[in-house]
């Protein structure tokens, strides 16, 4: 498995509760000077005085700017990849339009918490050692979608593994799209309802035939009990 350069990895991680307390100003302090000033105005200077800290501090945690910038991405990521796998958790054994939907929302929510600190990391997720860590993120996400998927309890499916691989990339696709500003503005209100309408036709697509038969079934059954109790 591809990991991290050495480079970009912390010195030392935060022991004590004001060390923690730095970590996390500097985490912040960097997101902000990203969207303030860009990729390329973001210095260790900027960052520490943004932080109100010292750069010796910095360096006391992370050997460069880069190495910095990773950390935050890779947090990132990794609260993305953990509500997700949550949800999916929670969902395992529920119908295929149930786990689509919960899927969409917990993806959502994770990813687009704060739009603005998203995008300014996607400059850092190109480089940096940002495509190992997204590598990473989509892993742990696609293994959990396929679990979930597995435990359907109104859907066989052949290849959860593919199944996830697609429905993940729609995700992410979509949501680069509106961050990038190549999608149309009003897609923004309606991103989530869209992408459940997507994922759900996409999951419901691979039932069997003996799957769409025994769900009409159901279906005609439900009804035909509506009308005796009517009667």
């Amino acid at each position: 498995m591809s990991t991290v350069a050495a480079t970009l990895r912390p010195r030392k991680s935060p022991v004590q509760a004001r060390s923690a307390a730095t970590v996390e100003a500097l985490h912040v302090a960097a997101i902000q000077v990203l969207i303030k000033d860009g990729l390329s105005r973001c210095t260790t200077t900027r960052i520490a005085e943004r932080a109100g800290t010292s750069v010796g501090s910095l360096y006391q945690y992370y050997p460069s700017r880069d190495a910095l910038l990773a950390a935050v991405l890779e947090r990132h990521l990794d609260g993305i990849a953990g509500a997700v796998e949550r949800a999916c958790r929670e969902h395992r054994g529920r119908r295929a339009s149930r786990m689509a939907a919960a899927l969409v929302v917990a993806f959502l929510a994770a990813k687009l918490r704060d739009p603005a600190a998203a995008k300014a990391l996607y400059a850092v997720a190109e480089e940096r050692g940002g495509a190992v860590l997204a590598a990473r993120m989509r892993r742990r996400i696609a293994t959990a979608v396929a679990a979930m998927l597995a435990s359907a309890s109104d859907i066989r499916f052949d290849d959860p593994a593919v199944i996830a691989a697609v429905a993940l990339g729609a995700l992410v696709g979509s949501v680069q799209a509106l961050l990038n500003e190549q999608a149309p503005a009003q897609l923004a209100g309606r991103l989530e309802g869209e992408l459940v309408v997507l994922l759900t036709a996409y999951l419901r697509a691979h039932r069997s035939g003996a799957e769409r038969r025994a769900e009409r079934a159901a279906i005609a059954g439900r009804r035909r009990t509506s009308r005796g109790m009517a009667s």
